[in-house]
């Protein structure tokens, strides 16, 4: 967050004051600039005029989590004691789940990647690609439907050949 702040004073009634026009308190939607950086100037008017200063502050980022970070925050939320139970179950990542748990999170679109098979074509001259179906793995040419997109985790688990491969990033765009 910035060290800038802005500020707004507001009257009894709910009424902003115009800073531009500097000739009253206003409805918000009516003011033509209910807000200053100037704490002395939103002082000023509360001397001359009345009202309180309303601090205005950036609405915090929401905190990028893994699904297995942001099932943590999930359960938490349904949890007797919502902190204790992040920090028992966090490890090392307490103050993100901490945060994300105040400020809101997203969850991170875990690295797909896609292996061709290099110099491994089909009798039309396709390209091959990794491909698992049912526990197999086996080549085939890029076809909707297939698992042909990996995560890091899944390309681990998968035979030592088949690690050895080069992956290509796989984007939304593909």
């Amino acid at each position: 967050m910035s060290e800038e702040k802005l500020y707004a004073v507001k009257d009894d009634e709910g009424k902003y004051w115009d800073f531009e026009d500097r000739d009253g308190f206003w409805k918000l939607s009516t003011a033509s600039c209910p807000t200053t950086a100037e704490e002395k100037d939103a002082k000023d008017v509360i001397y001359e005029h009345g009202g309180h200063i309303v601090n205005l502050i950036e609405e915090p980022k929401k905190v990028v989590l893994s699904e297995k970070q942001a099932e943590i925050v999930d359960f938490a939320n349904s949890f007797y004691l919502p902190a204790r139970y992040i920090s028992n179950n966090s490890g090392e990542d307490e103050e993100l789940l901490m945060n994300a748990y105040v400020n809101g999170y997203t969850v991170a679109k875990e690295k797909r990647y896609l292996v061709e098979l290099d110099g491994l074509v089909t009798t039309d001259g396709g390209k091959q690609y990794l491909t698992k179906k049912d526990g197999k793995w086996f080549a085939c040419r890029r076809m909707p439907g297939m698992h042909q997109d990996f995560t890091d985790e899944e390309l681990n688990k998968a035979p030592e050949w088949a690690q050895q491969l080069d992956r290509e990033e796989v984007t939304d765009d593909d």
